[in-house]
C-alpha cells in the first residue's frame, strides 16, 4: 500500500477524521473495526448524495449477497449539489489507517468538508467516495480483482450492467441505525 493510499489523508495529524455513512454509522460496528477510535459523534455532509451503486465483495464473502435478485448493492456516496445528510464522524490512529483502507478496498478516498453537529463548525474528513475498477486493481491487482468479483459474476466494479438492489442485510441496518440510533 504506497502512493494509491497517500494522498486521502488531510492532515499530518496522527488521528484522522473518518466519515461512516452505512455500517460506520454504528458506534458498535466502528469499534469492531477501530478499536481505538475516539471522540464518535453526528456531522452533516453537504453537496453529497449516499448511492447504492456497487457490488461489495465482503457481501459475497459473507453470504449475504442475493445474485438472483442483483441485492447486492453497497454504499458508496458521489457529488451531488444541494444535497446533505447526517454521518457519523469519529477519529482513528494512523496506526489503523492500513485497516481503514483494506475494510473500505473498492472505494476512492477523499477529502470533504464536514459540519460537526454539537459545535457547527466544519473539520476535514476522509470518507469513501464512488471508485474505479482501474484504481482497485492498481491497489489490489488483478488476481485479486478476479477472487473477490470475477469468480462471483461480477465483471465490474463501478460499471455494472444492468439493475442492482441494494443487499438486504446492508438496507435494514441502514433503518434501524437511522431511526434508533440517529432519532
Amino acid at each position: 500500500m504506497g502512493s494509491a493510499f497517500s494522498f486521502c489523508r488531510p492532515a499530518k495529524a496522527k488521528w484522522q477524521v473518518i466519515v461512516g455513512f452505512g455500517s460506520l454509522l454504528s458506534e458498535v460496528s466502528a469499534r469492531g473495526s477501530f478499536p481505538s477510535l475516539r471522540n464518535f459523534r453526528r456531522g452533516k455532509l453537504r453537496n453529497w448524495k449516499r448511492v447504492f451503486a456497487h457490488p461489495a465483495a465482503i457481501f459475497f464473502e459473507r453470504g449475504i449477497a442475493r445474485m438472483e435478485t442483483r441485492e447486492i448493492a453497497s454504499l458508496s456516496i458521489e457529488p451531488c449539489e444541494g444535497e446533505e445528510f447526517y454521518v457519523a464522524l469519529f477519529e482513528i490512529s494512523d496506526n489503523e489507517m492500513p485497516t481503514f483502507y483494506a475494510r473500505e478496498e473498492e472505494f476512492k478516498f477523499v477529502t470533504v468538508s464536514v459540519e460537526e453537529e454539537e459545535k457547527g463548525l466544519f473539520t476535514e474528513a476522509i470518507a469513501c467516495a464512488r471508485g474505479t475498477d482501474e484504481l482497485f486493481i492498481e491497489r489490489w491487482g488483478q488476481d485479486t480483482f478476479h477472487q473477490k468479483y470475477k469468480k462471483n459474476g461480477i465483471e465490474s466494479i463501478w460499471n455494472f450492467e444492468g439493475k442492482i438492489l441494494p443487499c438486504r442485510v446492508t438496507t435494514k441496518l441502514l433503518f434501524i441505525l437511522c431511526g434508533v440510533v440517529w432519532g
